[in-house]
């Protein structure tokens, strides 16, 4: 998945990232922890948090894609995986908390061959 095909109007694009992981965009918003009208607008649909939301999932899923083996299989991991020492939280969960952060923080303890 590139960043640049998911840009329209030169913002991340719900409809595109919905469609490029085959779902909707009511799931999307759900999974990002925002409201269902999250995406009925465009002042919504620009607002900071909705843009950095959809940034931090997108920025995680590529990290993980080569892994999981494609961008569909690294959405389920991202709703479904709980991550050690973070008390069975899944990557969306500690997004929605604001703590993409450490997300990161464990791809890269991963990364290096440590324990997760």
């Amino acid at each position: 998945m590139q960043f640049q095909e998911l840009v329209e109007d030169q913002v991340f694009s719900p409809t595109l990232v919905a469609a490029a992981l085959r779902t909707t965009k009511a799931e999307i918003a759900g999974t990002l922890g925002l409201g269902r009208n999250a995406f009925s607008g465009t002042s919504r649909i620009r607002a900071r948090k909705t843009q950095t939301r959809l940034r931090q999932m997108l920025e995680i899923l590529h990290r993980v894609e080569a892994q999981t083996g494609s961008e569909l299989a690294a959405y389920a991991w991202f709703r479904a995986e709980p991550l050690p020492g973070f008390g069975g939280l899944t990557p969306d969960q500690l997004l929605r908390q604001g703590r993409a952060d450490q997300v990161h923080a464990h791809l890269d303890r991963v990364v290096a061959g440590g324990y997760a």
